[in-house]
């Protein structure tokens, strides 16, 4: 059983910056990738950023060209996704999930919890 709870959204001009967090509790993780994903409204969900658990391995979306960067802090059980030079396009919901293997980090489907979103709006 694995809980995620996002933060740190809010609304924001654009070229501003925001730093996410995903609090994750539950079992101990050992193999586990956590993810953010987002989705605008009419549009599906898209992957952004994942890390895994144990090890320095990420993944990332390369149309975010570098503004979006993933990180974790273990001993807080916390994942950040550090978002800046933010643009109206980067307006969504920003969901942070959990994969108890990863073999498709980018896949949705692929991750088993999902945590309620936190709202990014950016407005120009």
């Amino acid at each position: 059983q694995v809980q995620l709870v996002e933060s740190g959204g809010g609304s924001v001009q654009a070229g501003d910056s925001l730093r996410l967090s995903c609090v994750v509790s539950g079992r101990t993780f050992s193999r586990n990738v956590v993810g953010w994903f987002r989705q605008a409204p009419g549009k599906e969900r898209e992957f952004v950023a994942a890390t895994r658990w144990i090890g320095e391995i990420t993944y990332a979306q390369h149309s975010l060209k570098g503004r979006f960067t993933i990180s974790r802090d273990n001993a807080k059980n916390t994942v950040y996704l550090q978002m800046n030079t933010l643009e109206s396009a980067d307006t969504a919901l920003y969901y942070c999930a959990a994969s108890d293997y990863g073999r498709s980090p980018s896949d949705p489907s692929d991750y088993a919890y999902w945590g309620q979103g936190t709202q990014v709006t950016v407005s120009s």
